[in-house]
């Protein structure tokens, strides 16, 4: 491993997809990160932590804080299976029947529908009604000027 590594992802028997922080990390920023990176801490095995719920789509997660915390700028070393830049993802296959052309056929339609859309008009504002005056004249007092003017 690279002396400047920060991170390290890999495999573990026990605990799945695992994670740790190099003595080039602090500790409580290693801790923050990879919390964030839904990775929780391991208990009785200090700065080891796993992913949370690993069955749900575990590979492709790990790969992810990968390269999260590549792109923060950070040296991170991972087992080839997890490392996004080694491991090329298959490319997606296309759907059968025809379905992208039908959603682009379906998208263009909806374009044009909303092009021939009219401004919305705006209506007068509602009036409220006005409250009655008060059948008593409220009294303000000033104070007198010392200077006699009046402001």
């Amino acid at each position: 491993m690279d002396p400047g590594t920060h991170f390290a992802f890999g495999t573990h028997p026990h605990h799945g997809f695992v994670a740790s922080a190099t003595s080039n990390m602090p500790a409580h920023l290693a801790h923050w990160y990879l919390v964030r990176e839904q990775f929780e801490p391991v208990d009785g095995q200090p700065g080891l932590f796993r992913l949370t719920e690993p069955e749900r789509d575990g590979p492709r997660r790990t790969r992810q804080a990968v390269h999260d915390l590549r792109r923060s700028g950070y040296a991170v070393h991972a087992d080839v299976a997890l490392d996004p830049a080694a491991s090329a993802n298959p490319p997606r296959p296309i759907k059968p029947h025809g379905l992208s052309e039908q959603r682009s056929r379906i998208a263009q339609a909806a374009g044009r529908v909303s092009q021939r859309r009219s401004a919305p008009t705006t209506s007068a504002p509602t009036t409220r009604p006005i409250p009655p005056k008060p059948s008593y004249a409220p009294t303000v007092h000033l104070p007198a000027s010392p200077a006699g003017r009046s402001r």
